[in-house]
């Protein structure tokens, strides 16, 4: 996929969207939305006459050591080759266990242990689809006293061993980077830049806990200007990539959402005018 801006299609912009067409890079999907035949999976089949796709899951709980519950990986693969996207991603997190699912994206230790669970799980997931799969860093809440590696050397880690690529969220860096007193531009050190394949923007509410704000990740506003000024740096350091704005809660109109997205296509454009003018 081209290295442009594009927004998460939800429900409520679905009839919008199928009638207007709005101009937009690609559209953004959760699985888990569209696994059962329904007219919104209709719409969203007549959808990728006109747009490119991704796929976003969110329920595959990649740090299960379980492992993907097998049916719903093969519902996740047919939605994959019905619609054929650019894109597939799930998340660095896990959400089964001993067969109960939360609601929730939970996190891992970043151990040699949960390496190899995750890298055991992603390889399965890419041999089912048959094609590369990008993982998205998580917004965290707290760290594991016993983890012996840090987020990113995990990531890299990840990468080296099952092929797999990053999908780099800014919004979660900047939300991680507070809540656990780390330097956001120092947390992308070392990324292996060959393996970003997308980016996510979202906007993060500021909750006070005992006096001191924490930031939680809602996708329920605009994107922050601290995130904005980051993700310019993002794009500074690795160049354009194909630009995902997730807004989940408190859905606004359709307008909004897209005028988020025109803001990430002047960040991506003119950073890759600018290499064009230094080449």
């Amino acid at each position: 996929m081209r290295p442009v801006a594009g927004i998460g299609l939800r429900s409520p912009h679905l009839a919008e969207i199928a009638r207007d067409t709005p101009a937009t890079g690609f559209l953004e999907i959760h699985a888990e939305n569209y696994l059962a035949r329904s007219p919104a999976v209709l719409t969203v089949e007549r959808l990728r006459r006109d747009y490119e796709f991704s796929v976003h899951a969110v329920g595959l709980s990649l740090g299960s050591i379980d492992g993907p519950d097998e049916a719903h990986l093969g519902r996740v693969a047919a939605l994959i080759e019905r619609l054929q996207p650019a894109l597939v991603s799930d998340h660095l997190s896990w959400s089964i266990a001993g067969g109960r699912y939360f609601n929730d994206l939970l996190p891992l230790p970043y151990t040699e242990e949960a390496l190899e669970v995750v890298v055991r799980n992603v390889d399965r997931l890419q041999r089912r689809l048959g094609r590369q799969v990008l993982i998205e860093n998580p917004s965290c809440y707290l760290s594991y006293a016993h983890s012996t590696l840090s987020e990113p050397e995990f990531l890299s880690e990840l990468v080296c061993r099952s092929g797999c690529g990053l999908l780099l969220d800014a919004n979660n860096i900047v939300v991680t980077a507070h809540n656990l007193r780390l330097d956001a531009v120092a947390w992308l050190d070392g990324l292996p830049a060959s393996a970003i394949g997308e980016y996510h923007l979202a906007g993060h509410a500021v909750n006070d806990a005992d006096g001191e704000p924490i930031l939680i990740d809602d996708h329920g506003s605009r994107v922050s200007q601290g995130v904005w000024a980051f993700f310019d740096e993002i794009v500074r350091r690795y160049g354009p990539r194909p630009t995902l704005v997730e807004w989940d809660t408190d859905l606004p109109a359709l307008d909004i959402l897209l005028d988020e997205a025109a803001r990430a296509a002047r960040a991506l454009k003119v950073d890759a005018e600018a290499d064009a003018r230094a080449a």
